[in-house]
């Protein structure tokens, strides 16, 4: 199961931070293009000791994609819309799983692939749509948080990046802390079965 998850991460991280950087290229922030990050190789978007405990623990992180709202027309808009890219990668990511799944049972090829296929998908399904929800918690250095910042009046984003440090700890206290089963599990529990449930009844609809 271990391989399975970090070949998951490893191409959840690398594509979420890719759509990063294409939506801030596309909106005229070439920082990333610059840096070489504009691309799903996997080897500019991790993170050393990030990419260490996926082996270790099967969870990690990869390296932020830098942006520049300064190039941006219109600030607060685009760096929404880079927010939501990356989470909304790992979604995407989740539908083409549920295709090729589909696919796979309406073809018939379900009969003759070895059972390690579908535990490989059925990995991949649940780790990137918990990636969407994790990734949109209201918490820094979340894509949640960034997309709250970008919403909020220009004198309320001042304070919360001054306090931003305290959000972080607290965000951490919350993850790494028994009080995770009050916060996170749930989400982990309700949330994301719930969107899994809803994808694979309309694909199940779909195909079938």
């Amino acid at each position: 199961m271990i391989p399975y998850v970090v070949i998951t991460l490893i191409v959840a991280f690398s594509v979420h931070e890719f759509a990063h950087a294409w939506v801030a290229y596309k909106f005229g922030d070439d920082t990333a293009k610059n840096q070489g990050r504009l691309t799903l190789n996997p080897m500019k978007h991790l993170d050393p000791f990030g990419t260490l405990l996926i082996f270790i623990i099967g969870f990690g992180w990869a390296r932020p994609v830098p942006v520049n709202r300064f190039f941006f027309k219109n600030p607060r808009l685009a760096s929404i819309l880079v927010s939501i890219a990356g989470p909304l990668s790992n979604l995407m990511l989740s539908v083409l799983g549920f295709v090729l799944l589909y696919g796979l049972v309406a073809t018939g090829a379900v009969e003759t692939l070895p059972s390690y296929v579908f535990e490989f998908l059925n990995i991949f399904l649940y780790l990137n749509v918990a990636l969407f929800v994790f990734n949109l918690l209201p918490f820094p250095p979340l894509d949640g948080y960034r997309i709250i910042e970008d919403l909020v009046p220009v004198n309320v984003r001042a304070k919360m990046t001054q306090y931003e440090q305290y959000g972080a700890l607290i965000f951490l206290i919350l993850v790494i802390t028994p009080l995770d089963q009050y916060t996170i599990d749930p989400l982990y529990s309700t949330v994301v079965p719930s969107i899994l449930s809803t994808l694979d009844q309309f694909f199940y609809q779909l195909f079938l």
